[in-house]
């Protein structure tokens, strides 16, 4: 460019001497030359120019589902004014790009260099995939990087960006040997947030010369090796659901950490005492390990400490009496350490503490003698997956703060107490997989707060009362694999129709630490993630990410993909669900279930559920509906077909009758079904859609049923697979195909065996009518012949 202006300067002497109008054109030429320098890379106007140009790349990959960058036009002159553009100071450079949450995906534009003013880049919560371009390096001023929550892979490489404060790649793909992907010189870096990635290697020494460096996320990796050193001068640190091992040595230098989680990895040997140091933790998250010996001492002399997870470690079952000083402790988790005998009378004493996590312990006794019954500030007890027996303890309901109250699978017997009825803040009760006998007791119409009731995998009786209905937050109920009998009452099916009080009390909770170990734990328990919409979570389960997962759920965020009757379009909605399988239930179901129009999951099987299945059930957004070994009769409702997002479908072994509704050809998003063993349903079966993808073993059992011919045909489809249920119920489905095969044998017994003595009947007897059958049966083998 500029041996372009000293042509110029050359031409324009030239012609000095030459008319005016030639002087005037080269002067203009001049100008012209001066202000492309400008406009290239130095102005506004070259901003604008460069977001136009990203504008034109992102539509081009999006054509629809777009984000605010549309709204950038010509038209609009004050760039800063356009939407996610940030100009500082204002009206003056580009500075910052803010689309988070713009649904953008396909790959990163490739000339963010163009802004040459470059500070600020937030494209994060997208769907942007491939590698991170490298005219990204050239952008020598950007300070705060975010991409997150994409898909982004490959290896990691971004040189030149020395000024940069804030990273965040968190929630990618991106894979390679963290040493070499990381930035060599990052004495700018403040924030480091590669957690859940691909990430291999040792990190040791990687953030040596970091100098101010004080939040690092590198969580849910592959690193392995020993832990860095140097952790103690950050202000945030962890390294959770990696391989790292080792033992653990005290910090270098002047620790300033509040919070050290160094949960999921296989470190060993004895915690440092020396931990003490660190005088500002809040947060000392060791669970998920292989420590061993006694828990440091010098622990209780960190006045600051409010969260203590020392789970799933093999620490000493002697609690060191210094930890009752913490005075701030809150959240106290020593769940999974095989401590065997009574629970320790220690725990009695932690009167500070809101949140107590002893599941797993291999207890037998101790939860009266150890006094945590009479803890004032417990909001959580969790003793599931121990060996307590006897009754349940009634004294506990004098608790009046406690929200989650988990005693599942141990060996409980007896009723269940009606004092359980008196907590009205509870929000979860799970006494499933125990012993219990006797009724659900209708004192529970009182816990208006209730968001899960687990009483699965019992021995309870009698029938769910009426007084649930009640439980208008009741979102989560399961009773499966019990000994309840009587009526669907109507009036239950006003629970969970008013969950919003519950939910807003829990948005306004401020405490951040609410969230630990027994997460993952409930999750799986409390949330069916082998059905659907719920199946989803498994893939994504991480200590770290079910704390999240679980503070969402419990402030009713959206998190599962729902969509209403008629509707494919699926948004991120409160999704309940109802499981009342494994039961001796009767009676028909009441057609105000329409009103549960949360419920996405609906599971009535194995009962004496009997008469019409009412047509109002197509109006709710369900995504599985089993209602297997029922008694069902009457004409299956064509309204199922409205439920557009039924993945899962049972009908089976029933006395449904009338013919078969085309509309369930609609559910195009159906993955398994099954109608097999209703002998009264007629009609033909689609030779095309949804239905023909499914196997014949899907419409066993159905005579007066018309196949199509490809049925009988090899290498068809594959076989309709059936969900396994929780408990009792799992080991009858792992089964379902033997029985089927036993079921049909002997239905078919008495036909075969009438046949056969009848046959040598006829050829016994030499009567006329005889002779007149076998010679009717020669006619009809040979007409097939």
């Amino acid at each position: 460019m500029w041996r372009m202006m000293r042509m110029a300067l050359a031409t324009r002497v030239k012609l000095a001497n030459h008319d005016f109008e030639s002087l005037c054109l080269v002067s203009f030429l001049f100008y012209t030359l001066i202000t492309a320098v400008v406009v290239a890379g130095d102005s506004l106007d070259s901003d604008r120019e460069a977001l136009l140009s990203l504008r034109t790349y992102l539509e081009s990959r999006n054509p629809q589902n777009r984000g605010v960058y549309t709204e950038w036009t010509r038209e609009k002159q004050d760039v800063c004014n356009w939407p996610g553009i940030i100009c500082t100071p204002p009206g003056s450079r580009v500075t910052g790009i803010n689309l988070p949450d713009s649904t953008i995906s396909g790959a990163l534009f490739g000339n963010f260099s163009a802004l040459t003013q470059l500070t600020y880049l937030d494209f994060s919560r997208n769907t942007i995939e491939g590698s991170i371009p490298d005219d990204l390096s050239r952008c020598h001023n950007l300070k705060h990087l975010n991409f997150s929550h994409n898909i982004i892979e490959v290896k990691l490489s971004l040189p030149g960006l020395s000024d940069l404060e804030v990273l965040d790649l968190s929630v990618n793909r991106i894979a390679g040997d963290i040493q070499s992907s990381f930035p060599l010189f990052c004495n700018s870096l403040v924030v480091a947030n590669l957690s859940t990635n691909n990430f291999t290697g040792r990190i040791d020494d990687i953030f040596d010369g970091c100098r101010n460096l004080k939040y690092v996320d590198l969580s849910s990796n592959g690193l392995s090796g020993q832990v860095w050193a140097g952790f103690g001068r950050t202000v945030q640190f962890s390294v959770a659901d990696n391989f790292l091992s080792g033992n653990i040595s005290a910090s270098r230098g002047n620790c300033i950490v509040e919070v050290l989680d160094l949960s999921g990895n296989i470190f060993g040997g004895e915690f440092p005492g020396q931990v003490s140091k660190c005088q500002n933790l809040s947060v000392l998250n060791l669970w998920g390990n292989k420590f061993i010996g006694n828990i440091p001492a010098e622990i209780g002399s960190i006045s600051s400490l409010r969260g203590l997870y020392l789970g799933n470690n093999t620490f000493s079952r002697d609690i060191p009496e210094t930890l009752l000083n913490l005075t701030n402790l809150i959240f106290l988790d020593l769940s999974r350490n095989k401590f065997g005998g009574d629970i320790q009378e220690i725990f009695g004493r932690f009167t500070q503490v809101k949140y107590m996590v002893l599941h797993a312990n291999s207890y037998v006794g101790g939860i009266r003698s150890s006094n945590i019954l009479k803890l004032p500030n417990l909001l959580r007890l969790d003793l599931g997956y121990n060996n307590f027996s006897g009754e349940l303890p009634a004294e506990i309901s004098q608790i009046q703060s406690l929200k989650f109250l988990i005693f599942a699978y141990n060996n409980f017997s007896g009723n269940i107490p009606q004092e359980y009825g008196n907590m009205p803040g509870l929000q979860a009760l799970d006494l499933s997989f125990n012993k219990l006998t006797g009724s659900i007791p209708a004192s529970f119409g009182n816990l208006t707060s209730l968001l899960w009731l687990m009483l699965a995998n019992n021995s309870l009786s009698g029938e769910i009362p009426r007084e649930i209905g009640n439980c208008r937050s009741l979102l989560w109920f399961n009773v499966a694999n019990n000994q309840l009998s009587g009526r669907f009452h109507p009036e239950l099916t006003k629970m969970g129709s008013n969950p919003l009080p519950t939910l807003e009390v829990n948005r306004q909770d401020n405490d951040k630490i609410i969230a630990g170990s027994g997460e993952c734990l409930a999750m799986r328990r409390w949330i069916p993630e082998e059905l659907p919409p719920f199946n989803f979570v498994n893939a994504i389960l991480t200590e770290k990410s079910c704390r999240s997962l679980w503070d969402h759920v419990l402030k009713g965020y959206g998190l599962f993909p729902v969509c209403t009757a008629g509707s494919t379009v699926r948004t991120l909605k409160i999704s309940a669900y109802l499981q009342l399988s494994g039961n001796k239930l009767s009676g028909e179901i009441p057609a105000s279930i329409s009103q549960m129009n949360k419920l996405s999951t609906l599971h009535l099987g194995f009962n004496e559920f009997e008469g019409k299945l009412p047509s109002e059930i197509g109006k709710l957004p369900l995504s599985f509906l089993k209602l297997t070994r029922n008694n069902f009769s009457g004409e299956i409702p064509q309204e199922i077909g409205y439920l557009k997002c039924m993945q899962n479908l049972d009908l089976s072994y029933n006395n449904f009758s009338g013919k078969f509704p085309m509309s369930l050809n609609d559910l195009n998003e159906l993955s398994k079904f099954n109608i097999s063993y209703n002998p009264f349903i007629f009609g033909s079966i689609p030779t095309t859609g949804q239905l023909a993808t499914f196997d014949q073993e899907s419409f066993l059992g159905n005579p007066l049923l018309q196949f199509p011919s490809f049925f009988n045909r090899s290498g068809n489809n594959t076989l309709s697979s059936r969900e396994p249920d929780n408990g009792r119920e799992k080991d009858d489905e792992d089964d379902e195909a033997s029985i089927d095969i036993v079921v049909f044998y002997w239905s078919t017994f008495p036909f075969y065996m009438t046949a056969l003595i009848g046959n040598l009947g006829l050829l016994y007897f030499d009567c006329p009518w005889s002779r007149a059958w076998l010679r009717l049966v020669d006619a009809f083998i040979a007409s097939k012949n």
